[in-house]
């Protein structure tokens, strides 16, 4: 589905050289590359506050933890997304309340928000799902309405641009009260291990949410807040200095990629190809397909066996997963998203695809169908 060895290779010299440096200084937590990376992706999002830590779920943590939340306080988040964004609200004894996706973009259906607002509702959670903003207008507009926070899940959006009616424009993550992204490896700006920022427009909650992510300290060994232990390395955050500065291309290689199955699958019966919302760009972090009267499994031993991989994002919404049943309001049904479920399907995209690689998945798919 990725091609990290080769994405690699590209860049090998100047990665090498940045490891060995940490290395040779030792300053493997904390060093300056942490400082010049979080520098540099303030600088890249348009954010006035970044705030470095050891993964995407720990960032949606620690900007919860900031908000002073209260147990059994409601968060709205989508039904159709990865397990993090429900998993950090539980954790915190705070109570998800799951809401459809729109079924074009697979991002949270913003005409369902307000129903599902109660005196306990504190948050919305729009996921930006597969690479593209979820449409954020609105949804500030409610949260505004309702004295709501807005956390932005930014995992697989990051360089996203939204486009509001006004002709103005944001990146994905800086718009909510405050936005969380993953590097983990696969995502568009990947380390080599585990990592994850915040961002904020807002000062005291970035002082707020830096100090949670380093054990609730205001100044060494005094300790404010309640906090955890959530850092971003040096090692990776020397890493993601450099592929930083590759992301632009990496995004334009993936939208080269989305466009050649765009053209492939266009007029397929059997095959939907993801809709470009009018108000984001997208990144395509996934490119995912809906199949119609298809054997999905099938198709997918089908391609296995010609060497071609492809992945489900997600086989089971929230409100079917066990950890989660409980938190399913009476009468809730979500048909959209139990349809994607069964029906939807992600092909490989990635940086370093090339023609005669897309010639071969786009050709071997469709001659499924003969």
């Amino acid at each position: 589905m990725v091609d990290l060895k080769s994405q690699y290779q590209k860049i090998k010299q100047e990665v090498d050289k940045a490891v060995i440096e940490v290395m040779e200084t030792a300053a493997f937590i904390n060093g300056p590359a942490v400082k010049e990376f979080t520098e540099d992706l303030a600088k890249f999002s348009g954010s006035k506050f970044v705030i470095p830590c050891a993964n995407g779920t720990d960032a949606i943590q620690v900007a919860m933890m900031a908000m002073d939340l209260q147990p059994d306080d409601e968060v709205i988040v989508p039904v159709w997304t990865y397990v993090a964004t429900a998993e950090v609200i539980a954790l915190l004894r705070l109570k998800p309340v799951f809401i459809e996706v729109d079924p074009q973009t697979f991002c949270i259906d913003v005409h369902q928000i307000e129903s599902l607002i109660t005196p306990r509702t504190k948050v919305i959670v729009p996921v930006h799902l597969y690479g593209q903003c979820a449409d954020m207008e609105p949804i500030m507009s409610i949260a505004a309405k309702h004295n709501l926070y807005v956390i932005e899940d930014t995992a697989q959006a990051i360089g996203a641009v939204y486009t509001f009616s006004d002709g103005s424009k944001k990146q994905a993550g800086t718009i909510g009260h405050a936005g969380t992204t993953s590097f983990f490896p696969s995502k568009n700006l990947g380390g080599y291990g585990d990592g994850g920022a915040i961002y904020t427009q807002d000062e005291d909650l970035a002082k707020k949410m830096k100090m949670i992510a380093h054990h609730g300290e205001r100044i060494k060994y005094y300790h404010d807040v309640i906090g955890c232990n959530s850092r971003l390395d040096t090692m990776q955050a020397s890493i993601l200095k450099i592929k930083l500065q590759h992301l632009h291309s990496y995004e334009k290689n993936r939208n080269e990629v989305a466009s050649f199955y765009d053209k492939a699958f266009s007029d397929h019966p059997n095959i939907s190809v993801p809709v470009r919302s009018k108000n984001s760009s997208h990144v395509f972090h996934q490119y995912t397909l809906i199949l119609k009267d298809t054997d999905r499994d099938a198709l997918r031993e089908f391609l296995a066996s010609k060497d071609i991989p492809s992945m489900i994002y997600y086989p089971v919404p929230l409100h079917h997963q066990l950890a989660y049943k409980e938190h399913l309001l009476p009468g809730q049904r979500f048909e959209i998203s139990e349809s994607l479920a069964k029906n939807v399907i992600s092909l490989p995209i990635h940086t370093e695809m090339n023609e005669e690689q897309l010639i071969y998945i786009t050709d071997t798919v469709k001659s499924f169908f003969l």
